[in-house]
């Protein structure tokens, strides 16, 4: 094996401070479901890439086009080829922002959607949540440091100006493969602090940590997981209404970055 060569950290910590001084030019925002996507599309007045920049044959689809002084993305991963629902959860995530990332080479990430929300941490149906962190609340590993590893907590970018403009509210992120909560997730969510729990966020927040690009979390909760009613019911019921107030956050989001540099955030 080769040594590690400080001189490659040094360079790479000096390319991404200078980096954070420059003021935020392109965009890739990273959206789940269609339904969510398409009234942000439709705000930006983005179009669809018929001449994809992602490989052949995968159903990932791109909306682009210039917003303001932005070039703004919204990268959707498509409907399944064999059962045509929304590719949701933590591998087309992963797989559409490495993609992303390595195609665009954004100067920041921002990945939005609906999440269900915990009362106990006082989220209400409707509310959009700024991420603080994230982690994973179903990848159990009870073996030292890969504990660690298997929960993943990271540290999404820090927007100090950006939250006291738009007043939104803040709390911890909490991914998983699932809809539902099983006893094992609840408690590893309990553990994580989570405000929100979504199943796409620390897989965006992993792969933009990897390839060292800030990512902002924006998520909008559709149903209260530690209330009454039925997480799936409670979701589709809410679901329009609660995408609705996402677009207009995320729209006074990528108000407030355009002209700005990461730093200024």
């Amino acid at each position: 094996m080769a040594p590690h060569d400080d001189r490659s950290d040094v360079a790479e910590e000096a390319m991404v401070a200078e980096a954070e001084k420059r003021p935020i030019a392109t965009i890739v925002i990273i959206i789940a479901m269609q339904t969510e996507a398409l009234p942000l599309v439709n705000r930006f007045q983005l179009t669809e890439d018929l001449d994809s920049v992602f490989p052949r044959g995968v159903p990932w689809v791109r909306y682009h086009g210039i917003y303001k002084d932005l070039h703004i993305s919204i990268i959707w991963p498509g409907k399944d080829l064999v059962l045509g629902v929304d590719n949701v959860g933590t591998v087309s995530a992963s797989l559409v922002t490495y993609a992303s990332i390595q195609a665009l080479q954004p100067d920041l990430v921002i990945n939005a959607g609906t999440a269900g929300g915990f009362k106990a941490k006082g989220a209400c149906v409707g509310d959009v949540v700024l991420a603080t962190d994230v982690a994973f609340h179903d990848r159990r590993i009870p073996i030292p440091v890969f504990d660690q590893y298997g929960i993943g907590l990271r540290k999404a970018c820090s927007a100090p100006n950006l939250l006291k403009e738009l007043n939104l509210k803040i709390g911890a992120l909490s991914t998983g493969d699932s809809l539902d909560m099983s006893p094992h997730d609840e408690s590893s969510i309990l553990a994580n602090g989570a405000t929100v729990k979504d199943m796409e966020g620390a897989a965006v927040a992993y792969v933009a940590d990897l390839l060292k690009v800030p990512v902002i979390f924006i998520k909008a909760v559709t149903d209260i997981v530690d209330g009454e009613k039925p997480t799936a019911e409670e979701f589709l019921q809410n679901l329009a209404a609660v995408t609705a107030a996402l677009d207009q956050s995320v729209t006074k989001v990528v108000d407030f970055i355009n002209g700005k540099c990461i730093s200024e955030l």
